[in-house]
């Protein structure tokens, strides 16, 4: 379905202002779409996002630097993340002990059981919304995506 008819555009849209409505209307849709996913599991895609920076660390601790440097919303406030995943009992923090001042947080097993269990359904979600895409076009969209942020 064309925007304009999303928005009931009555008139003819600017094709740059076109181009950003759907990229808003886009990442809405997806963004809800994978927080329904996520509800199951009591998890914000914030929260996902640190487990995965998280197991991506192989065991190593990150401090809250590192992760919020990570994190695809970089207005994510890490602290409280990290507090709530804290409190489901999927991370551990502890003082640095080269620096007293910095916390690391490391991943615990029930963190990465439930990533474990996520995998499958997240892949599933990402080839739900990618199927009309040939391999050759998601590449396209990927380079054309990158050209834009730039």
């Amino acid at each position: 379905m064309k925007i304009e008819d999303i928005i009931k555009s009555t008139s003819e849209i600017a094709l740059e202002k076109k181009t950003i409505l759907n990229l808003i209307y886009t990442q809405h849709i997806i963004s809800d779409k994978f927080s329904e996913v996520l509800k199951k599991f009591e998890l914000s895609s914030e929260q996902y996002n640190v487990l995965r920076i998280l197991r991506g660390q192989k065991g190593n601790p990150a401090n809250m630097c590192m992760i919020q440097e990570r994190m695809i919303a970089k207005t994510s406030n890490t602290t409280r993340l990290v507090d709530k995943l804290l409190a489901k009992e999927m991370v551990t923090r502890n003082v640095c002990p080269a620096n007293k001042r910095k916390m690391e947080v490391t991943i615990t097993e029930k963190g990465l059981k439930t990533l474990e269990i996520l995998d499958p359904i997240v892949i599933e979600f990402e080839n739900l919304y990618t199927k009309n895409l040939t391999q050759e076009e998601l590449e396209t969209l990927n380079q054309l995506l990158e050209k834009f942020r730039n």
